[in-house]
């Protein structure tokens, strides 16, 4: 018999607080050996979302055709296709499907008959890979006696079990019919997924990222692996101008001034009228994006100026303009500029901000510091995010592992320290969250949150930033954005084995990346490095369309293998409900597991055996009489 340390029986005697008789221990040891041999739970990855609320939320709800594939699987044989379409979309949208059909149609108590029996059969299919408990705590309060007893109907000899359910189900559709099917409907989904992944950037063209967050803080399982949209947004959020200045001149540019405005009640209105006593002979959102990209260019030189270790002083541009000759010299080459009327722009102090600029800045600062539901959504990114994660055998993270030209790790200097792989990931996310929670170098964090969102050495875009020369250069020849050495050999499999060891995982490992949309209309593929690496952004907004050919990729992962899906565009939730369309997606498997993986292979089954060996050595001390039981029974 192994000694125990102090320390041990320590840990013992507590354990044994929770555990206090043998028979409660056996329970527990029994329970979770069991639960080792269950199938793993679904895994759902989505990347670069950028605020196309209808389409994630549809992709969310209908778990990348996870839904459809097992309805149809149930009632292929038996149900018409329109059938098993109207099924989907119920799940999808209950409340709203629900609205619909009792406009347009009748609908009664056999209807309702029906369709609840079949979704009940697609709960009890999606619930057998995971314990009745588990099922149960997925439950809506208000019916989970009701459903637990529905799923697990049994039949006997003389059929009183089915008669006492069926009674149940009449009494249901009698009085609450409509709150139990959404109920049901959302257990389905919740049931299909078991974790989901968000591989970075919820922020950015979309103009509804709030909506996006709002719905993923209702996520019962979730992780965020932080996106440089996502950066910016968080560094506006603690306080860093350039990072504001950043986000305000995107949501015009883009258009996506609700976000601010409704979506977080950050007031644009100092900025429109500063930038109209400037250009009042132009539109006044055309005045503003042209007022807002002078302030963004000059706070990015006084970070640049700030922090030489970021090497980015070949992005100080603002001396090179001669507004006389309307030109800019950039490196060797001098081009005409677009736009000369820069009446803020001191040649002997290009970055200096003028006193309207700062009281500009000023005011947007305090109303992103005061925005209760931004810092809420902030702090949510915090509290579920970071800059990678390892899970289940799968490294995700969203941008790169930065790269020398010879393909070795990059070293990257911060506050005196060097750091490559993972531990630069780690002091990255170490210092933005400083810089949220206003530790020590605050000053040093602001700038580095703007320094992650957009240089060539970030882990979280990898690629210099030329929002300069595509303001103010009409040759797209000044538009070419240098990427990190890690986009040319995150083909290679050796170099993605190397990443994977970096970080603790084996060669049969995966990269989850988003970031860099595939451009299927040229070839591209998702799947790299000999299966490796996957790349999930496939353009999930809507502005990429054109340029990658779908309308984005997601992944899931279950206990069977890997799946890639490609899908085509999604074009509104009143066409899904009116005609029962659902985004249509090609799957493409990516590995298929020679042995169907189990919870014991997942990292959750590590801990539990972990738990397990514990129980069992509390077992042994009871037996041995180390520790007395509050039971008569030694076993």
């Amino acid at each position: 018999m192994a000694q125990s340390t102090n320390s041990e029986m320590k840990y013992m005697r507590l354990l044994a607080e929770k555990y206090p008789t043998v028979r409660s221990l056996t329970r527990e040891i029994i329970n979770l050996s069991a639960i080792l041999n269950l199938p793993k739970g679904t895994e759902h990855f989505m990347s670069d979302i950028h605020g196309e609320y209808e389409a994630f939320c549809h992709i969310l709800n209908n778990c990348s055709g996870v839904i459809r594939e097992k309805t149809q699987a149930l009632y292929g044989d038996t149900l018409s296709h329109d059938e098993i379409k109207e099924i989907c979309t119920l799940i999808y949208y209950p409340v709203e499907k629900l609205k619909l059909l009792k406009r347009e149609q009748h609908i009664d108590a056999a209807w309702y008959r029906d369709m609840l029996s079949r979704m009940l059969e697609i709960a009890r299919v999606l619930s057998s890979k995971y314990t009745r408990s588990k099922v149960r705590k997925a439950m809506p309060d208000d019916y989970a006696y009701i459903l637990d007893e529905l799923l697990h109907a049994q039949k006997d000899e003389d059929n009183n079990q089915i008669r006492y359910h069926e009674k149940i189900l009449d009494t249901v559709i009698r009085i609450s019919a409509d709150d139990f099917l959404i109920s049901l409907a959302g257990l389905i989904k919740r049931l299909a997924v078991d974790r989901l992944h968000i591989v970075g950037d919820i922020f950015d063209r979309g103009d509804s990222p709030d909506k996006i967050i709002d719905l993923l803080m209702k996520h019962h399982s979730l992780d965020i692996e932080w996106g440089n949209h996502d950066i910016l947004w968080m560094g506006a959020a603690c306080g860093s101008e350039a990072c504001i200045a950043n986000v305000v001149r995107n949501a015009i540019k883009y258009r996506t001034e609700r976000t601010l405005e409704n979506g977080y009640g950050i007031s644009l209105r100092p900025l429109v009228l500063y930038a109209q006593s400037l250009y009042p002979d132009r539109d006044p959102m055309d005045a503003a994006l042209l007022a807002i990209t002078v302030m963004q260019f000059k706070l990015e030189e006084q970070v640049i100026r700030r922090n030489p270790d970021y090497r980015m002083v070949d992005r100080l541009l603002l001396d090179r303009i001669d507004l006389d000759k309307g030109v800019v010299t950039i490196g060797d080459k001098t081009y005409p500029l677009n736009e000369t009327d820069l009446p803020t722009l001191d040649p002997a102090d290009p970055a200096a901000l003028t006193g309207g600029e700062e009281a500009v800045i000023r005011e947007l600062k305090a109303a992103f510091k005061e925005s209760k539901r931004l810092n809420a959504h902030i702090s949510f990114l915090y509290d579920h995010g970071g800059m990678y994660r390892v899970h289940n055998g799968n490294l995700l993270y969203h941008g790169c592992v930065p790269l020398n030209d010879d393909g070795s790790l990059m070293e990257v200097e911060l506050f005196g320290d060097r750091y490559s792989g993972r531990e630069y990931f780690d002091a990255a996310e170490t210092i933005a969250r400083h810089a949220f929670f206003g530790r020590s170098r605050a000053r040093e964090g602001l700038d580095f949150m703007w320094y992650l969102w957009g240089s060539e050495r970030s882990p979280l875009c990898g690629r210099t930033l030329k929002t300069f020369e595509r303001a103010f250069i009409d040759d797209p020849a000044a538009w070419d954005e240098p990427k990190n050495p890690y986009y040319r050999y995150y083909y290679e499999e050796k170099t993605c084995i190397m990443i994977l060891g970096e970080f603790g995982l084996s060669r049969r490992s995966h990269i989850i990346n988003g970031h860099t949309p595939v451009r299927t209309v040229k070839g591209e593929l998702p799947i790299r490095a000999n299966g490796r690496l996957l790349v999930i952004d496939g353009g999930f907004c809507e502005k990429y369309h054109a340029a990658t050919g779908i309308a984005g990729y997601t992944l899931f992962y279950n206990s069977h293998g890997l799946r890639l899906k490609a899908h085509h565009p999604f074009r509104s939730v009143e066409e899904a409900l009116r005609d029962n369309r659902d985004i249509h997606s090609d799957s493409e498997i990516v590995e298929t597991e020679e042995h169907r993986r189990m919870v014991g292979d997942t990292d959750a089954g590590q801990a539990l055996q972990t738990e397990i060996a514990d129980l069992y050595r509390l077992l042994e001390l009871y037996r041995n009489g180390t520790i007395a039981p509050k039971d008569s029974s030694r076993g």
